[in-house]
């Protein structure tokens, strides 16, 4: 399995960053690629409208995308999955590679949904994209750990 983490703007809270990094240690453990990238963020306001932003934004994010990934767009208007349940669509997200998309600030360009091969919903809730690096790398530890009937899970 080949997974990346693909966010916008580069992660500035360094214990945000180590947690992440424990992690990603952990999945690596398992055999298991694990690599988390940054493209440039685009600054709000000014001369660009929002949905500008987030225009150019995805530009960027194409850009670092390798068209034999599975494009996995986190939005809070994707579906929102049980640890099991991802377990399992892991898989299938991996063959033979997949990519997670986090948006900047002002989210993903409505664009990427359609281009996604899964729109996947942490929460109804907003996180700084800084904590959704590491959610979405611990649970993809938990869900490896699930699929190998590792106790951690529970």
């Amino acid at each position: 399995m080949r997974f990346r983490l693909l966010c916008v703007g580069r992660p500035r809270d360094a214990r945000l960053a180590a947690l992440h990094d424990d992690y990603a240690a952990r999945i690596r453990k398992f055999g298991v690629t694990w690599d988390s990238r940054h493209v440039a963020e685009e600054r709000p306001g000014g001369r660009f409208s929002d949905a500008h932003v987030r225009e150019r934004e995805a530009r960027h994010l194409a850009d670092a995308i390798d068209e034999a990934e599975a494009v996995v767009a986190l939005d809070a208007l994707g579906q929102e999955l049980t640890s099991e349940e991802l377990a399992v669509r892991l898989g299938r997200w991996a063959a033979p590679r997949a990519v997670f998309v986090v948006g900047g600030p002002l989210g993903l360009d409505p664009a990427w949904r359609g281009r996604a091969t899964a729109t996947w919903s942490l929460s109804r809730l907003t996180f700084p994209h800084e904590l959704v690096r590491v959610i979405v790398a611990e649970q993809v530890y938990r869900a490896l750990c699930i699929t190998r009937g590792i106790p951690y899970h529970k």
